[in-house]
């Protein structure tokens, strides 16, 4: 048992909740070394929301609100730390969501859905093709899904299928605690932040936000801006502990 008083205690349950996923075959063993890249980057960042991050949270969610067709990407990390809170999000945003998995197998991907659904969630199911132009299963997604997408949120992104639907003409929201990764580089909002701080953010805003605020955060996006403040956020935290 972990103790409530241990000082990152959120950051160990997180990891324990993953590691038992691995079992059920929701989170896959690579699964486990991804978390572990962008716990580090969490790390740096202090394991909180910073504020550039809360404001790509808010514009996320005017994305979501404003498109026409929102498709929330879930995979297995996703779905082992945050169905609830997924679930949360697509009742006030509409968005459909759909399973997209690197490693991906039938079973894995009726295990993960199986998880959604308990919680509540709608998916978009039935034949997948390759849409998506990548030569591996990201690649392959719903016409009625991703490929008819106009906004995408891709929480625990990989950086190939990010740019390929870039390419595609889609807006894409990632989340992913490595600002120097290529899915922050490319994506349209880039959130550095940690999915189940992200989620919960991006679910209160779609809640809050008035029409002129919409309009407002949705006119011009520039998502370099929230990659040179976490880094920067990050130089003046190092900074700080050198001193």
């Amino acid at each position: 048992m972990i103790p409530e008083s241990h000082p990152r205690y959120r950051s160990l349950i997180i990891r324990e909740r993953l590691a038992a996923s691995t079992k059920t075959g929701v989170v896959s063993l690579e699964g486990l070394t991804a978390h572990g890249r962008g716990e580090a980057f969490d790390y740096l960042l202090g394991e909180k929301t910073t504020e550039s991050a809360l404001r790509a949270e808010k514009i996320a969610a005017a994305l979501l609100l404003v498109a026409r067709h929102p498709v929330i990407s879930v995979n297995g990390n996703t779905a082992a730390l945050v169905a609830k809170e997924i679930a949360e999000l697509q009742v006030i945003s509409k968005a459909r969501v759909e399973v997209n998995l690197f490693h991906r197998t039938d079973e894995r991907v009726k295990v993960i859905s199986n998880l959604l659904k308990d919680q509540g969630i709608t998916l978009v199911e039935g034949d997948v093709s390759r849409y998506i132009p990548l030569d591996h299963d990201r690649g392959l997604c719903h016409f009625d899904g991703m490929y008819s997408a106009d906004v995408i949120l891709v929480p625990l992104e990989d950086g190939d299928r990010a740019q390929a639907l870039i390419a595609m003409g889609k807006k894409v929201i990632a989340i992913d605690l490595n600002p120097l990764s290529r899915t922050s580089k490319v994506a349209t909002v880039p959130i550095i932040d940690e999915v189940t701080r992200a989620i919960p953010n991006i679910t209160h805003f779609c809640k809050e936000l008035c029409s002129e605020e919409i309009q407002e955060l949705t006119q011009t996006i520039n998502g370099s801006e929230f990659i040179k403040d976490a880094l920067e956020y990050i130089r003046e935290r190092l900074l700080d502990v050198l001193d």
